[in-house]
């Protein structure tokens, strides 16, 4: 595919053939920096390979002629789509919070301000996904994928790095093989509901978990259990029972029931999510127990209805903004760096540890 110069070469601030009245060119800015057109277009692709004075004298003529790189005709000559492929999960229809939603926000900002955008597909299920993975980057619909909702078995991320597909996940798995991920320390965050709670005076403390093989249900049950053990008190024992169930608030007032009926229940409970927590905390209320005194319920997300419900619900608050441009930056380095035959993609993970928001349930 051929590129006209003028389109190539124009500014995006001016109009493709306006003449002296379309933008500065590619050409103004090397004739003020008084360097080649190559350098330029170095420093705007590969600012690696030029030496720091040069960089700079380049970058500051780009400011001040106001230039900015036309990313359309970048995109034709790479034969690049400067899209990004993400599935989006289905959402429950009791879920309490999408939390995936403050990280698809966040994802589609910091990739659009970079010159990319998000190409949004629901498939019918796993195999139905790596099926659309695989005809996506064979008919060149995008540059690359975000992966999100990864467990201990997920193999996504093992056949996209083998097959050499660019990619950043939001989470880690069993077959991360290296490739570059972003994800929320679960472990950390229990930890210190647990600290929360002993400094409180609590020494009986159960946890309401999801089923055992999820990647993030596991590593927050991780998290209780040794700062419990830093505690002397053992995890799973009469003082700290643990018990599982799928999500959901009606899950989570069913197991506090459980435990509320045993001859010492615990005075504290710490849940996998604020769903569960939620439902922990309406169950203790029907038996006319005070949440917060004679029950203290941490759950884990932070979602809206946590500062909203009486009594509010402390919280764990994950950085899902955060994670969401560190993704987008990854990834979009990568792209460039493939793209302008730059250093290599950054490999190996992030891990952001979320935030204890203390409210009146604890």
């Amino acid at each position: 595919m051929t590129v006209p110069a003028d389109f190539s070469e124009r500014s995006q601030t001016g109009s493709v053939g306006a003449g002296p009245a379309a933008g500065p060119t590619i050409e103004d800015v090397a004739r003020r920096a008084a360097v080649s057109r190559q350098t330029v277009s170095n420093a705007i692709n590969a600012p690696h390979r030029l030496h720091a004075q040069t960089l700079a004298r380049v970058q500051s003529a780009i400011e001040e002629l106001g230039y900015r790189p036309n990313r359309v005709a970048r995109s034709l000559r790479r034969r690049a789509t400067r899209l990004i492929g993400y599935r989006i999960e289905p959402v429950a229809h009791d879920a309490v919070s999408p939390v995936l939603d403050r990280f698809l926000h966040a994802l589609a900002d910091a990739s659009r301000e970079q010159g990319y955008h998000l190409l949004l597909f629901t498939p019918a299920d796993d195999a139905d996904e790596m099926a659309t993975y695989d005809e996506m980057m064979s008919s060149a619909t995008v540059d690359g994928f975000v992966l999100s909702g990864t467990d201990h078995d997920d193999l996504r991320p093992s056949r996209l790095y083998r097959a050499g597909v660019p990619f950043v996940s939001f989470g880690r798995t069993d077959h991360d093989e290296g490739h570059a991920w972003v994800d929320v320390d679960g472990a950390a965050g229990t930890a210190a509901a647990v600290e929360h709670l002993i400094a409180r005076g609590h020494r009986r403390i159960g946890f309401l978990g999801w089923p055992e093989g999820s990647g993030t249900g596991d590593a927050r049950v991780d998290g209780w259990r040794r700062a419990l053990a830093a505690h002397g008190i053992a995890a799973g024992g009469a003082g700290a029972p643990i018990l599982r169930s799928v999500d959901g608030p009606e899950h989570g007032g069913a197991m506090v029931a459980r435990l509320l009926d045993l001859a010492e229940p615990p005075t504290a409970v710490v849940c996998a999510s604020d769903a569960l927590a939620l439902g922990a905390m309406f169950a203790a209320l029907a038996r006319g127990l005070e949440v917060g005194r004679e029950l203290a319920v941490v759950g884990f997300d932070d979602a809206p209805t946590a500062a909203l419900v009486r009594p509010r619900l402390t919280s764990l608050r994950q950085p899902l903004e955060e994670v969401g441009r560190m993704v987008a930056d990854l990834l979009v380095a990568q792209l460039e760096g493939r793209a302008g035959g730059g250093a290599p993609a950054p490999q190996g993970g992030v891990l952001l540890p979320p935030t204890l928001v203390v409210r009146d349930s604890s």
